[in-house]
């Protein structure tokens, strides 16, 4: 048993959850800050670019699936195989997250490259904001191998128990785009006499590949070089291994379909409040950068439990393991109640940061409904970490069908079409995340996960594996 193991089995629990928490919290915090950051930024060129990124955004989804296959079901498999000692298939799995990552990356590449222009037309028949979006687009389409490996390379570090070095990471990536952003977009930087290099949403968009690129190597040549609990081994990056493969797909499957769908949702979602107007898609792509920067800390905390949670399954500490989740959820709502009262209490200043107009009463509505919506997934992102840490991932599909498809869809459809204001269409995400929260529960109270170990049954082989 290697140091970072004991402590995370054998630590009082409270500590482990937050020594691997806080930076990931942080970590995430950074890389919603320069999502935010850009939205600051593109701001400043107009309206249509800020809807133009918020189009982007929602395209972007749907070749996320591809990510979220991998990556839920490698933090399960990564930090299960450390959790029982096997270092051997700890190191298999690490190595066929990135590479069987790399190759889906690819893949997504391909797709977005060829689908883009349209997809963006599907959306908006506006020519400066489809413009606008495929210059943003095309470059972030071709760095998607980078931008999903550097999430594999800070899952790696986290599931050992390293989640110092990923929030480093992270923060380089974050300076790097604050400081590119003006650099790259503008002829001279707003507010000042310094001269940028004018490239507009080009610039944009070089600026947050560049920042993710450099976190990557950097990660990378610290795996290579045997930073982390395991060590990453160049050959293998070249050698597919089925049989974890499989098992990554497998465990992954119901997260990538969970993916699949709400991408489908988001779709729709994105085409509706189209209709309402470019003003409206640019509120609701600044909600959203907002509403995710807030749920940072909770997604953190949930991600950095669930590692402790795989450990403890991995290691038939079960009580352990059910203690990790009460306390994540108790810990995560009490976390999160600070962002939804600022959220709910000073919704026009917060908007004033980013439109220089003053804000009207749809957006501020938007707002403060997100605020809510905060509390609920608060509660869900602690009870994500027992499935997310036990690979039991199909509760977290089937809780999100019932909230996206039988709740929240048809009531935007039926607002819609009784032509309901855009309020009406906002309290929709407020329905979603309760219904999403209250039947994640029921699916934990069952208690399968408790038990869900099925995919480090061949444990034996697969550290057999040079």
């Amino acid at each position: 048993m290697d140091s970072s193991q004991d402590q995370i089995l054998t630590s009082p629990l409270d500590r482990q959850i937050f020594r691997l928490s806080l930076p990931t919290m942080m970590g995430f915090m950074f890389q919603a800050l320069y999502d935010i950051v850009d939205m600051l930024w593109i701001g400043r060129i107009s309206q249509s670019a800020v809807a133009a990124v918020t189009l982007f955004s929602t395209i972007f989804w749907v070749v996320e699936i591809f990510n979220e296959i991998i990556g839920n079901s490698s933090v399960a498999l990564i930090s299960q195989y450390h959790g029982a000692g096997d270092l051997k298939s700890t190191q298999l799995a690490a190595e066929q997250t990135l590479l069987f990552k790399f190759i889906m990356a690819s893949i997504a590449t391909v797709l977005l490259v060829i689908f883009l222009k349209p997809l963006i037309a599907f959306f908006t028949p506006d020519p400066e904001v489809q413009r606008l979006c495929y210059e943003y687009g095309i470059v972030r389409a071709l760095f998607i191998p980078i931008f999903f490996s550097s999430y594999s390379v800070n899952t790696i570090f986290r599931c050992t128990g390293d989640a110092k070095t990923p929030m480093r990471l992270l923060l380089i990536s974050a300076v790097a785009n604050i400081i590119g952003d003006p650099l790259l977009m503008f002829d001279v930087i707003p507010g000042t006499a310094i001269k940028g290099m004018g490239l507009g949403m080009y610039g944009a968009a070089i600026a947050t590949v560049g920042s993710i690129a450099l976190s990557f190597i950097v990660g990378f040549i610290l795996l290579l070089a045997g930073k982390a609990p395991i060590r990453i081994r160049p050959r293998m990056l070249f050698r597919l291994d089925w049989r974890i493969d499989r098992q990554l797909f497998m465990i992954g499957a119901p997260s990538g379909l969970n993916m699949l769908l709400r991408n489908i949702f988001g779709v729709t979602i994105t085409k509706i409040i189209g209709i309402y107007g470019t003003g409206a898609i640019a509120t609701l792509g600044v909600g959203l950068r907002i509403y995710n920067f807030s749920l940072m800390p909770q997604v953190g905390l949930g991600t950095g439990s669930g590692i402790i949670i795989g450990h403890c399954l991995g290691a038939d500490l079960e009580d352990r393991a059910v203690k990790a989740v009460k306390r994540t959820t108790i810990y995560s709502f009490l976390l999160c109640s600070v962002f939804a009262v600022f959220l709910l209490v000073f919704p026009d200043l917060i908007l004033k940061v980013f439109v220089s107009t003053t804000p009207d009463s749809q957006s501020m509505t938007l707002i403060r409904v997100l605020g809510f919506c905060l509390m609920a997934s608060s509660l869900s992102c602690g009870l994500y970490s027992a499935f997310s840490g036990s690979g039991l991932l199909r509760p977290v599909l089937l809780s999100a069908v019932i909230a996206q498809y039988a709740v929240q869809l048809p009531f935007i459809l039926l607002a819609f079409a009784l032509k309901a204001p855009l309020n009406m269409i906002w309290l929709a995400f407020l329905l979603g995340d309760s219904a999403e929260t209250i039947s994640r529960y029921l699916f934990y109270r069952q208690g399968k996960w408790i038990k869900h170990r099925s995919f480090i049954q061949d444990k034996k082989s697969a550290s057999e594996v040079q």
